[in-house]
């Protein structure tokens, strides 16, 4: 009966440790977690931001001409002219030396054609230097050059999806592309560009995957508009390194505003701006999953230290036995105190299993940019780590403080 009985308890206090164990290792898993979540989806999302802001170009400032309908463009035309390559020429006066200037021009078309297919592609002319402004590059053959727009000439460059469904897998290079009424020869064939996002900050961003270049010249020479369309659709300013953007966004703000008349038909967009906006949006989230985080580290190491004292006083003979053997105190301090560490880190390890899983998870299901860093996993283990140490040093210095002569006589 005896045997048995001590059975008996024995088991039932192996399971409440256990239990406790469990339990109080759930707070360090879900806390591991939640920093490892947030730190992968604050650099994911950081990587992208920057991805983004790269396309539209660090060091540029855009120019938009607004969209308004038929009516409302008469009523605005009798003050404002729109964007014009008069802009540009102002612009040009104003602006530091190196600054570099691009004019973009949509083209409505109705038919795109070539031998062996249709596209229902964007025509968009531009100028010579326009692949710099906007991180384009050409794959095959090259972009037009300065000449071809001088000249009128009817060239053309294509990105890659209007390249496949204009000729498929045969050559594009040298071919005739019909666009309206005109022939065009493609010279260029742009590399293929991935964007996850069509807007940021709530700002459009187009893929140049189904657009068609030409020179603007020609567009604006050959293609007939609407009177009161923009002569121009965006102008882009390259800035200078030394330049500062705020500074001369609002000098060509001026000046385009002074153009206008003061009509507001026209959008400022820096994307240095966007990125920093977007930078204090991901520090604001950062913070508040850095809370809900340390709470339930907070909530874990709490476990850790009432679990380690509990066994304190489970272990009191074995601690007894130990320091009549020749144990010193910090040896038994220093035990108790890995012990500590020990569920931390095992917590830790399967928290990051459990962040990894949601990191994925919210990659694949929600449509987030998710980066899992190495500095990320061991700030997370780290901070685990911590959180053990600091909660496991009272428990192990009353277990070093514990009598050896009271602890053997403890039942």
């Amino acid at each position: 009966m005896f045997f048995a009985e001590s059975v008996k308890i024995a088991l039932s206090n192996l399971l409440l440790h256990k239990l406790r164990t469990s339990l109080t290792m759930l707070g360090m898993i879900f806390g591991v977690a939640a920093v490892l979540s947030m730190l992968s989806i604050g650099a994911g999302a950081g990587r992208e931001a920057l991805s983004l802001i790269q396309k539209m170009g660090l060091r540029n400032v855009l120019i938009r001409a607004k969209a308004f309908e038929e009516e409302e463009l008469r009523i605005i035309r009798q003050d404002s002219p729109g964007l014009t390559r008069h802009d540009v020429q102002a612009l040009g006066q104003v602006l530091p030396a190196g600054t570099r200037i691009h004019a973009k021009k949509e083209h409505k078309t109705y038919q795109i054609a070539s031998a062996l297919g249709r596209a229902d592609s964007r025509i968009l002319g531009v100028g010579a230097g326009y692949p710099l402004a906007a991180n384009l590059e050409v794959v095959e053959g090259s972009f037009f050059l300065p000449t071809d727009g001088l000249k009128r000439h009817q060239v053309c460059v294509l990105g890659k999806t209007a390249r496949r469904k204009l000729f498929g897998l045969n050559p594009a290079l040298g071919e005739p592309v019909k666009i309206d009424a005109l022939w065009f020869i493609v010279v260029g064939v742009l590399a293929d560009q991935l964007l996850e996002k069509d807007e940021f900050e709530g700002v459009k961003i187009e893929s140049v995957n189904n657009d068609i270049y030409i020179p603007l010249e020609t567009l604006l020479a050959k293609y007939e508009r609407k009177p009161v369309e923009n002569e121009l659709d965006e102008i882009i300013v390259q800035l200078p390194q030394d330049q500062d953007l705020s500074e001369q966004a609002a000098v060509i703000s001026g000046m385009v505003a002074s153009t206008h008349r003061n009509i507001d038909d026209f959008s400022i967009v820096v994307p240095e701006r966007l990125l920093e906006q977007s930078r204090q949006t991901q520090r604001i989230f950062n913070l508040v999953m850095g809370a809900i985080a340390s709470i339930s580290l907070l909530v874990g190491g709490i476990g850790i230290m009432n679990i380690m004292l509990a066994s304190v006083l489970e272990r009191t003979n074995e601690i007894g036995l130990r320091r009549a053997v020749g144990a010193r105190r910090r040896d038994i301090g220093r035990q108790f105190l890995l012990e500590a560490l020990a569920i931390s880190l095992s917590g830790a390890a399967l928290g990051v299993l459990l962040g990894s899983s949601i990191s994925s998870a919210v990659s694949t299901y929600a449509g987030w940019p998710t980066t899992i860093t190495g500095v990320s996993v061991l700030l997370a283990v780290g901070v685990s780590a911590s959180v053990g140490l600091v909660f496991g040093i009272y428990p192990a210095r009353k277990a070093s403080r514990v009598s050896p002569i009271e602890a053997l006589r403890y039942e």
